[in-house]
């Protein structure tokens, strides 16, 4: 890197004899006679490692051109050795150092001493600016490092939105599964209870049976097994459907015809206590719902109300309008439940239900229950005393008859 010295002096003699005793440092030099030409340079020429300047000039001497030479920021870095004739007076030397000068050569100069002491400077440039580009290299390379750890949060943040989604799917996968093995076990269960009582009866003793008798169990037994059919092939294509997002498919249904398809596979449940289904829903009523989850929430619960029904009970279904909703009752005679079971009924949380008779289930049905009554924009309740039985009523969009 070249080292540029910039000679001052009015005398023409002093600047060759500084560049003769100089010349063999394979310095650049620039000459001024003075100190406005010597600003004059400086305007137009930068990286200056020194200026040897003379004190004793005409108009501007050495200690106001080094004043103005220091009031420029970019200039203010390079040292000044002041060169003069005479003596080294305290005050002198003072007034120089308070304009910024570094050091003093007194004319005439010793070549060896000049040489010394331009040499250290020139030194010291260099290594300045050897320090300033390792520097600039460490800045660089800190900025690559800074981007590179912006990268890589970046890339571990688009890892965990990714880890984050992918969970959500799974567990979406996972309510899906319990979704689907509950349909399964309420939806598909039931049926095939009435259709083994149905055919136990039928083998027990069937020569004491009478033809009458014989006709109307293979009637259930046939009855039951479309039914079954009809209910594992729309299990099937809901569960298809779980995956995507048309799983949800209202239709216009009248509700006490969809109530009744729902309630004519339990009823060999109920006969086998002796309880009596009753459908009180008004013949006109419709509704706007999916119909395998209205299948699905009515069988749960006329399901349930059968289990908790002792032998010779009543299970009733009603409804009325309220609004825009429909609300839907399914009332019971049975055994009723605690207000502590009934707080924990429709818990998300709740993974098993007891009933007050030691039954226990797994309480995916209720959960599944009030999952699809939300999908449908209502609400699920229920209103029981220990004893005297059980209400539970939901909602769901009805369709008024004027606009039926």
């Amino acid at each position: 890197m070249p080292i540029k010295i910039l000679l001052v002096d009015d005398n023409e003699n002093n600047l060759l004899s500084m560049e003769v005793a100089l010349e063999k440092g394979n310095y650049v030099f620039f000459r001024a006679n003075s100190g406005r030409e010597a600003l004059r340079i400086l305007l137009h020429e930068e990286d200056f490692s020194l200026i040897l300047l003379d004190v004793k000039m005409p108009i501007m001497d050495g200690y106001e051109t080094a004043e103005l030479i220091y009031q420029r920021d970019k200039l203010q870095q390079i040292p000044i050795i002041f060169i003069t004739a005479h003596d080294y007076e305290e005050a002198a030397m003072f007034k120089g150092y308070q304009t910024g000068a570094v050091d003093f050569i007194r004319k005439p100069f010793n070549a060896e001493i000049l040489r010394s002491k331009v040499a250290v400077f020139a030194e010291l440039y260099r290594k300045n600016q050897l320090l300033r580009k390792q520097e600039e290299k460490l800045q660089a390379i800190n900025a690559d490092l800074l981007r590179l750890n912006r990268e890589l949060e970046q890339r571990v943040l688009d890892r965990t939105v990714a880890l984050e989604n992918l969970n959500q799917e799974l567990q979406a996968l996972n309510i899906s599964k319990d979704k689907f093995l509950s349909v399964m076990s309420h939806d598909l269960r039931n049926p095939l209870t009435a259709l083994l009582a149905s055919s136990g009866k039928l083998n027990e003793d069937p020569e004491n049976l009478s033809p009458g008798q014989v006709k109307q169990l293979s009637q259930i037994i046939h009855r039951t097994s479309n039914k079954l059919l009809n209910q594992l092939n729309e299990v099937i294509e809901w569960a298809k459907k779980q995956s995507s997002k048309t799983s949800f498919n209202p239709q216009k249904i009248r509700l006490a015809t969809g109530a009744e398809e729902s309630m004519e596979v339990l009823k060999p449940n109920a006969h086998q206590k002796k309880i009596n289904l009753q459908n009180h829903i008004p013949k006109d009523m419709e509704v706007m719902a999916d119909p395998l989850m209205l299948r699905s929430i009515v069988q749960n619960l006329i399901t349930n109300a059968i289990k908790y029904t002792p032998e010779g009970g009543l299970v009733r279904l009603s409804a009325k309008i309220e609004g825009q909703m429909a609300c839907i009752f399914v009332e019971d005679t049975g055994i009723g439940m605690a207000a502590e079971t009934k707080a924990r009924l429709f818990n998300t949380d709740q993974k098993s239900l007891s009933g007050t008779n030691n039954e226990q289930g797994s309480g995916l049905g209720l959960l599944l229950v009030s999952d699809f009554v939300t999908q449908h924009g209502g609400k699920i309740g229920v209103e029981s005393t220990p004893g005297a039985g059980t209400t539970i009523c939901f909602t769901i969009p009805v369709i008024q008859l004027d606009n039926a």
